[in-house]
């Protein structure tokens, strides 16, 4: 079973191709950095009007490179929530038209079911139940897996995703967009005991995050220091992210601990940082667990993940009509986007 896969939530346009649910034939990535640059973040307006821009090239340059035609589809997968409503509507509009051209089912994913399934596409021993740790500059969250239903949310960011608080940071530190990367790169020539930043919400009961507060320490330690050298960049950036991401590991280990689990996916834009990677490896060794990081262009937002997620609903026989919509915040577990028409 072929199944295309339009992924437009946030800054990044994507097309991919996906075989019997598994096979990665093709993947086509356009971003935006370029675009937002100048602003330090994404500009949504400019974001969806690039995506209109670029829709059609995209999906054609995914069908070109897997080399086949468009009537072999069995399935058109496209992320209907949460994210950017203009950006989204530009892929849902796209593959719902492709959809209705070539009578073929069409089915709305949710952004996070995708990055859950960017894991069992990287790594076919994966399997539920297991934990999720969900990474991003839009999201952090945490959940139980399961092989039926959808996933249970067990914690979640009460204010800024830690992608969210790296790209903020970068700004405070003058570092270039996008921010994740950047303060990473120049967190390795850093300390990360120069300062003893926050780590928030650990002392906390339940499985939440906390990232706002972090980001205003930062922000009070630069001010402190005015006009900051190199060396201080680095020490800030290292600091930050050492507290970051301790945080992340922390209740994740806590997570595993609670829910009696021995598989964790770390999955969305921060599963590519390489401490994060090294830390859990680090614990799981020591804890007994197993961590499981997607390939780094898996990580950020792809559409492979999505036509993946995608096929296993259209093996159950689901299909979502025409009539559905893109929503900006949506929960994992519900599918507000589920229409009563059909085709």
């Amino acid at each position: 079973m072929w199944v295309l896969g339009i992924e437009s939530s946030c800054d990044e346009m994507a097309s991919a191709v996906v075989r019997d649910g598994w096979e990665i034939v093709s993947s086509e990535v356009r971003g935006q950095n370029d675009v937002h640059s100048p602003y330090g973040g994404v500009v949504p307006e400019l974001a969806s009007r690039d995506h209109v821009r670029v829709v059609s090239e995209v999906v054609g340059a995914a069908v070109e490179e897997a080399g086949i035609s468009l009537e072999e589809f069995a399935g058109v997968a496209v992320t209907a929530g949460p994210g950017l409503v203009g950006s989204l509507l530009v892929g849902l509009s796209f593959g719902k038209a492709l959809a209705y051209r070539l009578g073929i089912p069409v089915v709305g994913v949710h952004h996070l079911a995708g990055h859950l399934a960017s894991a069992e596409l990287a790594d076919r021993e994966l399997g539920p139940p297991y934990l999720g740790l969900v990474a991003s500059g839009a999201h952090t969250a945490l959940f139980r897996v399961e092989s039926t239903g959808p996933p249970q949310r067990l914690g979640e960011t009460r204010d800024d995703a830690v992608g969210e608080a790296f790209d903020k940071v970068a700004v405070l530190l003058g570092l270039p967009f996008p921010g994740g990367p950047s303060v990473a790169a120049a967190a390795e020539a850093g300390r990360e005991d120069a300062v003893d930043f926050p780590r928030p919400m650990l002392s906390n009961p339940g499985l939440d995050f906390s990232y706002s507060g972090l980001k205003t320490a930062v922000a009070l330690e630069a001010e402190r220091r005015g006009e900051l050298s190199q060396a201080d960049v680095q020490d800030l950036a290292a600091s930050f992210q050492a507290a970051a991401i301790d945080v992340l590991v922390a209740r994740a280990r806590k997570a595993l601990r609670q829910e009696g689990l021995r598989e964790l996916a770390v999955v969305g834009g921060v599963a590519a940082n390489r401490r994060l990677r090294e830390q859990l490896a680090h614990w799981g060794e020591r804890d007994g667990f197993r961590a499981v990081f997607p390939p780094v262009e898996l990580c950020t937002d792809n559409a492979a993940m999505i036509a993946c997620a995608g096929a296993r609903l259209l093996e159950r026989g689901e299909h979502h009509g025409l009539a559905f919509n893109s929503f900006s915040r949506v929960p994992i577990d519900a599918t507000p986007w589920v229409a009563t028409d059909s085709q």
